[in-house]
């Protein structure tokens, strides 16, 4: 009787490991008929959504030292130095410097800016290996990153979602190409047409 036990025990442990084993080939064979979405990347870069958070770009001549930018960040990020001048009765602003290192890439220093001094851009390649070159001073923030689309030694690819309809592959789209969707002023358009 104990003979026939194991034997029941060893059948039932047989048809669970196959099970397990359908279970995670069926994932595989699942996976083998997607499309591919490997980018080589550096050769070939996603183009960011449109309204991307990547690295802040800073214009030291908008600036007027307020200090908002620091007020609004959760981390209290950005050091704004300014010296008051007594000539003129306004602040003057000496350096200005954002650490990427520590960075969450809100966005609320660019949306209170009152003088829109920061501003978003797409640039998301801040690697490095040293983490202090991650901080970045008034000269460093005023660079403008090169855009993917204009980028020469780059194939810029589009994401799925903003890709015309009825195409599955980034590779076989200009990045010219008008996008699936309606554009804001074609709706706006379409709604100032009265209907009949």
């Amino acid at each position: 009787m104990k003979f026939l036990n194991q034997v029941g025990d060893y059948a039932k442990e047989v048809v669970q490991s196959a099970k397990y084993i359908g279970q995670g080939m069926s994932v595989t064979f699942d996976h083998m008929r997607r499309r591919p979405i490997t980018v080589q990347y550096p050769y070939e870069k996603l183009i960011p959504a449109e309204r991307f958070r990547g690295r802040i770009h800073f214009e030291f001549d908008k600036c007027i030292s307020c200090e908002v930018c620091v007020r609004v960040c959760p981390i209290n990020l950005p050091v704004v130095d300014w010296e008051f001048n007594t000539a003129m009765k306004k602040k003057e602003l000496k350096s200005y410097s954002i650490d990427f290192g520590v960075c969450i890439f809100c966005g609320n220093c660019v949306e209170y800016c009152p003088t829109n001094a920061l501003s978003m851009t797409e640039e998301y390649d801040l690697a490095t290996y040293d983490r202090h070159e991650l901080n970045f001073d008034s000269v460093a923030l005023g660079r403008m990153p090169t855009k993917v689309t204009e980028d020469p030694m780059v194939t810029p690819i589009r994401e799925l979602a903003y890709l015309p309809k009825g195409v599955m592959e980034g590779h076989e789209v200009p990045h010219t190409a008008r996008r699936a969707g309606k554009r804001p002023e074609e709706i706006l358009d379409e709604e100032s047409i009265p209907s009949e």
